[in-house]
């Protein structure tokens, strides 16, 4: 076992890391104050208020041997949700050489049932730790009142851990006991069972920085100050003050439960918000209007068209006006009166933005007799949609006070469909080779022996395209330090270590081939497309890869499939397949057998939907990597400047047993755009993915340029939620 040194570096290290997540809180909105789960609450007890829509918290807080570090979303105006990063130092006082620093992982769900009116409180009914060993877990219905601008008064009952002291009796039933060394299973019929206890507590605000806060606790603290006797619990109140440092910064000192002092810190980011400002770039060439038919009718012949040289002259032209935006017309077909030009936009993050610079460009290098522009917007070779625009709206709204509105209203976004007759193609653009050299960063969180594991080194990338469609994308990685080889034992399974075996490939894989494969993407059918990859897809697995969407360009829904027949990559990482002994699966007696590469044939059928508010679900259904049978559901909230804050639980057939410590995957993510932070356009971004440890239940191949990740921003839908930036 790790020396505790090592061990509350480990976690301090993770503390600082969730809380660098969130480091920027200028032009944060403050909202409702955070108690020391992470949640909106009083000092340790919920509240029944709920943080602006969108706002994203992280939060570290510590009293005496407990530490947390929580990641909190409001995910809609009423749910929120968090997740959260438990340690208990000392946990073994009790029962020497079980337990040195505990560490736990827990999920909570709130939804607030009530808004605070004139005469009424707001109400709230939460899920503590729903998702996780349990031994945080409790639920909760509160309330919460404002009187007058400077008070909050907060009253509740609480189950679980929340309804451990002065309960009142178990109205709705008996609830099962936690058990710290079992798999974590949701435990549906636990929930509101068991004794009853009531909270309350209130909030002063003397100032619009200060805040003075006082609980009654109605949690015991049974495991940790009773059964592990981590700390002394002498009284259920509890005292604090809170002082705002900025905006979306606060900070707290404590005195809890008689005996301890406690300090926490919350940052609060609006992703909604750029800390820098407005994305700062070059201003878009002016319009310049044409000439008018009765002054100039031969600048409006459309004689132009039967030239032979007229195509690449235009391509050039374009080119030439958008090669500053980082817009490629890869190609262009045309009549007396209609142009169509395909592009790629290598810059932009709002396709409306590229959109519109293309417009402007057109208007300034297309023949006048050209009346109507057809921009198709092309990502990976696919033909994403298709926007039409008048050029006479473009040289009459560019400088209108509602400009953006009325060119949206005269817009037509409709499927892509087939090339104009006679479109010629961009002869610079294929073949293409295009690389480059950048650091990176693997970051595990939150192992079964420390918190914090993070290897740093170089990644060398490159594709070559040689056809529209067709390219070849690789990538190799060479380790400069880290502590990622750092191996734990190998948990028991009875599945093969798709997953858990990641320790090896981090180790053994250096330098590594973490992917070299083929990738072909085609337009099938009006609306329907396709993509097959192969080769060496990710670094633990190789093959093939197919797909097909359908995806209406017009409808907020769309549908897929895929279907995968890959082996289990070399630990190595170089071309090979072969697996040692320690990486195949055992029979269940614990006797490592198998081939000498594992092979599985996997498959999904994947349902899509946004919501109005940028709120995405998908659903998948289908045949994992270990070959488990089930689905995964994720929720992703999207914000116009890019932002996603996402979570995803995939339950299948294995058994909480097989599975391992968590009993089902699940997560995090959390994508944060390089063009919000730094505010240069980008289309880059920075993702992280919170789960558990590598188990080897619900895993899915990690294969690059799925269809709906690539698609979903050029529909009617992604389009609009960022047609704001059309004249940027």
């Amino acid at each position: 076992m790790q020396s505790r040194r090592s061990l509350a570096r480990g976690w301090m290290l993770a503390s600082t890391g969730l809380v660098a997540i969130a480091a920027t809180p200028l032009g944060a909105q403050d909202g409702p104050s955070l108690n020391m789960y992470g949640a909106t609450g009083l000092i340790d007890m919920p509240s029944a208020e709920s943080q602006p829509d969108g706002i994203l918290n992280t939060s570290t807080a510590h009293f005496g041997p407990i530490s947390r570090t929580t990641l909190s979303f409001q995910l809609t105006p009423r749910i929120s949700g968090s997740f959260r990063f438990l340690g208990i130092r000392d946990f073994d006082k009790a029962v020497p050489s079980i337990w040195g620093t505990y560490y736990d992982r827990s999920f909570d769900l709130r939804y607030q049932i009530l808004d605070e009116g004139q005469y009424t409180p707001a109400l709230a009914i939460g899920l503590q730790d729903l998702v996780g060993t349990g031994i945080l877990s409790g639920e909760y219905i509160v309330a919460t009142k404002s009187i007058g601008q400077q008070v909050k008064v907060t009253a509740g009952l609480g189950w679980g851990r929340l309804g451990s002291y002065q309960d009142i009796g178990s109205p709705f039933g008996d609830r099962t006991p936690i058990d710290t060394e079992d798999s974590a299973e949701v435990e549906f019929g636990n929930w509101f069972k068991g004794p009853m206890a009531p909270f309350a507590g209130i909030e002063y605000s003397p100032t619009d920085r200060w805040t003075l806060k006082a609980e009654y606790s109605s949690d015991i603290y049974d495991l940790e100050a009773g059964t592990r006797k981590t700390f002394d619990r002498k009284s259920p109140f509890n005292f604090g003050a809170e002082y705002k440092v900025m905006s979306g910064l606060r900070v707290g000192g404590y005195y809890m439960y008689g005996s301890e002092f406690g300090l926490a810190a919350h940052i609060t980011m609006n992703p909604k918000q750029r800390p820098m400002g407005g994305i700062t770039d070059g201003a878009p060439d002016p319009v310049k209007p044409r000439p008018s038919r009765a002054a100039d009718p031969d600048a409006w012949s459309s004689e132009w068209v039967t030239q032979p040289d007229a195509a690449p002259l235009l391509i050039t032209n374009l080119n030439k006006r958008l090669e500053g935006d980082g817009i490629r017309v890869e190609a262009l077909g045309y009549d007396g009166t209609t142009a169509q030009v395909r592009i790629r936009n290598d810059r932009y993050d709002a396709e409306a933005q590229a959109i519109g610079r293309t417009a402007r460009a057109m208007a300034n290098a297309m023949p006048a007799s050209i009346e109507v522009f057809e921009i198709v917007p092309v990502e990976n070779g696919i033909r994403a949609s298709k926007v039409t625009i008048r050029r006479s709206d473009v040289e009459r709204l560019e400088h209108a006070p509602d400009g953006e509105a009325q060119m949206r209203a005269r817009t037509a976004i409709s499927p892509a469909g087939a090339a104009m007759p006679g479109s010629v193609m961009n002869p610079d653009l294929y073949p293409r080779l295009s690389w480059s050299v950048s650091p990176y960063t693997r970051i595990r969180l939150f192992d079964q022996l420390d918190p914090f594991k993070v290897d740093l080194g170089l990644r060398a990338a490159g594709t070559y395209e040689l056809a529209p469609g067709l390219s070849l994308r690789g990538s190799v990685t060479k380790k400069l330090v880290g502590n990622l080889d750092d191996r734990p034992p190998m948990p028991e399974r009875a599945l093969q270590p798709v997953r858990s075996g990641n320790y090896y490939y981090d180790a053994d894989g250096d330098p590594a081939i973490e992917q070299l494969a083929f990738h072909w993407n085609t337009n099938l059918a009006p609306e329907v497309y396709g993509r097959v990859s192969l080769g060496y897809l990710e670094r633990m697995f190789g093959g093939i890869s197919t797909e097909v969407l359908y995806k209406p360009v017009n409808r907020r829904w769309a549908v897929g499939a895929e279907l995968n027949y890959v082996a289990q990559r070399s630990p190595e990482q170089d071309l090979g397949f072969d697996l040692p002994q320690r990486l195949y699966q055992t029979d269940g007696a614990g006797t490592e057998t198998g081939p000498d590469s594992y092979k599985v044939l996997t498959g999904h059928v994947s349902g899509y939907y946004a919501f109005e508010n940028g709120l995405h679900v998908q659903v998948d259904v289908g045949k994992y990597l270990a070959g488990d049978v089930g689905a995964t559901l994720s929720l992703n909230r999207e914000f116009a400047n890019g932002w996603r804050v996402g979570a995803f639980a995939t339950k299948t057939d294995v058994s909480a047993d097989d599975f391992g410590a968590g009993s089902f995957d699940k997560g995090i993510r959390l994508e944060i755009p390089f063009a919000w932070a730094t505010g240069a356009p980008s289309r880059k971004s920075a993702v992280a993915t919170i789960r558990p440890f590598g188990r080897d239940g619900g895993q899915r191949l990690e294969v690059d340029g799925r269809l709906y990740e690539t698609l979903r921003d050029y529909d009617e839908n992604g389009i609009d939620s960022q047609w704001g930036r059309f004249w940027k």
